[in-house]
């Protein structure tokens, strides 16, 4: 059963490796702030396609408050090649903390039982989900979500 909205943000502890931060580091610049965790992987065109436009979210919106974090999450065993993802990680400009899913711990502690890629989730600054989206049209759901958290969080702190 997928995470329901207003659950606890899952703990990134379990992670096979991070890279560009710890998970520590990641769960810490999460906390108060609005938080998009988005899962994808090495064989997944869509993925690849978004990820210039998550990158821009995580540029543009950083000022809004918005953190991103990434989480490989293989399909199949050729996904699970750590050296891959690094270069992957270079090439699409992830600079957000990465976290590697090789043992899909984070995949079920974010109850993606389907093994869904894309992903996205998208966290208040108090850490409770707000918004679910995934697939092909993930990202353009997802969108609308995120404008009407950073709007909301925006008139909070007015």
């Amino acid at each position: 059963m997928p995470m329901r909205i207003g659950t606890e943000m899952p703990s990134l502890e379990g992670a096979t490796e991070w890279l560009n931060a710890t998970g520590a580091h990641a769960a810490h610049e999460a906390q108060g702030h609005p938080t998009l965790v988005h899962f994808w992987s090495l064989s997944c065109g869509i993925c690849k396609d978004n990820l210039p436009r998550v990158a821009e979210w995580r540029d543009e919106r950083a000022a809004d408050g918005l953190r991103v974090i990434a989480v490989h999450m293989p399909r199949y065993e050729a996904d699970t090649d750590t050296e891959a993802v690094r270069d992957a990680v270079t090439q699409y400009n992830i600079t957000e903390p990465c976290a590697v899913d090789n043992e899909h711990r984070l995949r079920d502690a974010f109850q993606n039982e389907q093994g869904y890629v894309p992903a996205y989730y998208l966290f208040d600054r108090a850490s409770k989900l707000r918004g679910f989206a995934a697939g092909e049209r993930g990202l353009s759901m997802i969108s609308v979500a995120l404008e009407r958290l950073l709007a909301a969080e925006q008139q909070n702190s007015a």
